[in-house]
């Protein structure tokens, strides 16, 4: 089982892939309140005890967020249903990231448990972090890879134990400023992951973070770096899920990746987000000479989705990839895409998205493809399929390809299909329903994709998709 599709129910027995839809009431020992004004910054920066800069950089955030007026691009998407002044920014229990499941706090245990956390670490993980509301709960890295020298914790601690490394790449790669949601961020940001894997050294099992949003009315903002350095290889996993309440959720984290001369970095994320949850995040990366980057994204859930995975490809020979799979089920909009911005020669990028949508679904797919001028030999290739599931259903795709130059190859493929409605016909003649066998349909559109994903959870996200397809039915 997976932490962000199948899982356990109390007692042990298989339960439902939606059975993540649960909470506890409980007590905080840490509340910022509910609103953003100056109080709510210095109450998170004074509770983490911050260094005067940190605080400084906190509120300048604070300023640029509130003069940032909202996205044009938001304002179709029933973006003023979010009510600033009614989210809570931090909630978090005062006991700190523990290393043992033993010293976690019972409801948070017993969360994660349900969730098939702590079985996961020991079968795959070289490293796990679970995050809870504001604050990283647990968080763990094999001892082998500590004295290799990679570190791996939550991001409060990585600013405490390691400013030399974190400070230096810290908001580097995406400003304060960038956009008003990263702005956010800055300014209340907490939890998140810090890695930095040493030159030359392998992880050869991912390292896993999993975000869990318990409370009501509550934004998470949790802010991750990833420095791999010259020769280095990491891959890091993230899942993502929260209960369904009537009020919305906000989730606007920011994640920047920097790969060093020759290093390698794979990101894969798969949300299954509540259908209250807006999920508004910058996530962008910088490829330095021959390295290489690559994100593997699947959305699921959520009342609005907007996120464009980034990769500069700042020095010669380096490479990018983003691999996205987006549904989009009933009255949900799933507004995704990648960026690939060339800066060097000899640079290569990879687009490949699949996106579904059914009953009123919106999936986008919005890309940019740029080149910059006087340079040779960059290729890209992008390719963007979508799949409608029935008639009320909608796909858009906005592609945007700036090349300076006659000395690159450039490649861009769309395609907008139906489900065959004779193959259906086919399938039901031997004995499957009609969704069974829309679910063979669909999980065959985004099979190519899927097999990128680790094998055990390749399969629990085909079960996922089976559910989102077929609610009513067990899987």
């Amino acid at each position: 089982m997976t932490p962000f599709s199948a899982t356990a129910s109390e007692n042990g027995e298989q339960n439902k892939v939606h059975s993540a839809d649960f909470h506890f009431d409980m007590p905080y020992a840490l509340d910022a309140g509910i609103g953003l004004n100056r109080d709510t910054v210095e109450y998170i920066s004074t509770v983490k005890d911050e260094d005067p800069w940190l605080r400084a950089f906190r509120l300048r955030a604070l300023e640029t967020f509130l003069a940032i007026p909202m996205p044009e691009v938001l304002k179709p998407h029933g973006i003023d249903d979010l009510n600033f002044d009614k989210i809570r920014y931090y909630l978090a229990n005062n006991t700190g990231s523990q290393r043992s499941w033993d010293d976690v706090s019972p409801e948070v245990k017993t969360t994660f448990d349900r969730l098939g956390i702590p079985e996961r670490e020991q079968k795959f993980f070289a490293g796990i972090e679970a995050q809870f509301d504001s604050e990283a709960a647990y968080n763990r890295i094999q001892d082998a890879l500590t004295k290799e020298g990679v570190i791996f914790v939550d991001s409060t601690l990585g600013l405490k134990k390691y400013p030399e490394i974190f400070r230096k790449y810290f908001a580097s790669v995406i400003p304060m400023g960038d956009n008003k949601f990263s702005a956010l961020n800055s300014a209340v940001f907490s939890g998140g992951s810090f890695i930095y894997v040493p030159k030359g050294v392998k992880v050869k099992q991912p390292l896993q973070a999993y975000f869990r949003i318990n409370a009501q009315n509550f934004g998470q903002f949790e802010r991750t770096l990833i420095v791999v350095d010259e020769g280095a290889e990491v891959t890091y996993m993230e899942g993502c899920t929260a209960p369904r309440f009537e009020t919305a959720t906000l989730h606007s984290a920011v994640v920047e990746l920097i790969a060093l001369k020759n290093s390698k970095i794979q990101y894969i994320t798969v949300q299954n987000w509540s259908n209250n949850v807006y999920n508004l995040v910058t996530k962008r990366s910088i490829a330095y000479e021959n390295a290489e980057i690559r994100w593997i994204d699947c959305n699921i859930g959520s009342k609005l989705t907007v996120k464009y995975p980034a990769i500069l490809l700042a020095g010669e020979k380096s490479r990018g990839e983003v691999l996205s799979i987006a549904l989009a089920a009933d009255q949900q909009i799933q507004d995704t895409g990648a960026r690939m911005i060339h800066l060097a020669n000899g640079t290569t990028s990879n687009i490949i998205s699949k996106s579904i949508s059914k009953g009123n679904g919106l999936a986008s797919y919005k890309g940019v493809v740029h080149v910059n001028e006087n340079l040779e030999g960059c290729k890209n290739n992008t390719q963007c399929d979508a799949l409608l599931i029935d008639s009320c259903s909608q796909s858009d795709t906005y592609p945007k390809i700036t090349v300076h130059g006659n000395k690159n190859n450039i490649q861009h493929e769309a395609s907008v299909s139906k489900i065959d409605e004779e193959r259906l016909y086919y399938l039901q003649q031997r004995g499957i329903s009609k969704g069974q066998a829309t679910s063979l349909c669909v999980n065959g559109f985004v099979n190519e994709l899927i097999q990128e994903f680790p094998l055990e959870y390749s399969v629990e996200l085909k079960r996922l998709i089976d559910f989102v397809l077929n609610p009513k039915r067990e899987t």
